[in-house]
């Protein structure tokens, strides 16, 4: 058995770590098993369920530019520590330039940068951004994305042009997510949400998110249609914000902050439209999620068009305002929320067939060392 040692931040229901947790639940465990190394002290929503497939989760200090030298010390005693760890796969984004150098210089064979997101915009954390990811090429063996603009954003447009970037698809069991009538009577029932048109959301309370516009979007579709609720799925920094933001529009009470929680397809089944406003992503797994439930969405338009595997996904502009995408919401004309059988196989996101490939993957990969 190979055992792969995943780098990441956290392990709460973020959008990268659904995405690994899809993989991990998938892949023949007898055969490749994941273990992680986080840089949070606390305890993230995933790591009950980590240790009762097998996995171990160790802790190390956080990545912040005073702690660097810290980290880089000791990330070398852990490799020194657990030579049997011949696969490094780095979700930290630019900042994997700093494990997979060390891995390369003790020997680790196998070490894989994975892009998450395709970061726009500048803030403070731009310039350490652009600095770390222009050092990564050297390093990583393999280089992961999940779609073309989160490959060029960490490896650049030659990488890509050049066919060294894979594509790993932040793929989703479809049974899980299939229309069911009898739950989304039982879940709008539970919410007290009636015969309301329900909007939904789903990410982390953070200003990526945009959830602030998502706001003033539903208060903008509630003027029209007073009957309607909001769905935000998540937790994070913002929360409190944006309860005082949906206060202050006075919507608080038709407005539903659900944190975070283990059944998202069952909360999907009770939306009726998908709203994601976000001001950048790399792939969104909850708008792949979102189609698989059969619901008519709306994202930004900095979200790549490859996210539309359903052809029901209107991309619109984030200038346009609150007021334009309420009105392109309404006019919007309801479909089915049966999906193809096949949707998901065709682009990829079966989550059955692409565990199988990247399990292939790593053991291929550690055989041609």
């Amino acid at each position: 058995m190979e055992r792969v040692l995943n780098l990441i931040t956290s392990l709460d229901r973020g959008g990268a770590e659904t995405m690994i947790m899809n993989y991990y639940r998938h892949i023949d465990r007898n055969k490749v098993q994941f273990d992680f190394l986080v840089n949070r002290e606390q305890t993230g929503a995933y790591e009950a369920e980590i240790q009762s497939l097998g996995g171990h989760i160790y802790r190390m200090g956080p990545m912040y530019p005073g702690q660097f030298g810290k980290y880089k010390k000791d990330f070398r005693n852990f490799l020194r520590e657990h030579p049997e760890y011949r696969i490094i796969h780095s979700h930290l984004e630019e900042r994997s330039y700093f494990p997979l150098r060390i891995a390369k210089e003790e020997g680790v064979p196998v070490r894989i940068a994975h892009a998450h997101n395709a970061y726009r915009g500048f803030n403070a954390k731009t310039i350490f951004r652009d600095y770390f990811r222009h050092r990564l090429p050297p390093y990583p063996t393999h280089k992961f994305a999940c779609s073309d603009e989160a490959a060029i954003w960490l490896y650049g447009k030659d990488a890509l042009h050049h066919n060294e970037v894979s594509m790993i698809h932040n793929a989703i069991d479809g049974k899980l997510y299939a229309f069911s009538p009898m739950t989304r009577d039982d879940m709008r029932n539970q919410l007290g949400l009636g015969d309301a048109l329900v909007l939904g959301n789903i990410g982390r309370l953070v200003e990526q998110k945009n959830q602030t516009l998502l706001i003033d979007v539903f208060a903008a579709v509630r003027q029209r249609h007073p009957n309607t609720k909001l769905l935000i799925l998540g937790e994070g920094p913002l929360e409190q914000h944006l309860k005082a933001h949906a206060t202050a529009k006075g919507v608080k009470d038709d407005v539903i902050f659900t944190g975070s929680v283990p059944n998202v397809p069952d909360y999907l089944q009770a939306m009726d439209v998908f709203l994601l406003p976000s001001l950048f992503e790399g792939l969104p797994v909850s708008l792949i999620e979102a189609q698989a439930a059969g619901l008519p969405s709306f994202a930004s338009d900095s979200i790549t068009r490859s996210s539309d595997i359903s052809e029901d996904v209107q991309f619109l502009p984030l200038q346009r305002g609150a007021e334009f995408w309420a009105e392109t919401i309404l006019n919007h004309t309801p479909t089915s929320r049966h999906i193809p059988q096949d949707m998901l196989s065709r682009h990829h996101y079966d989550i059955v067939s692409e565990a199988k490939k990247l399990q292939d993957f790593y053991l291929e990969a550690v055989k041609h060392d």
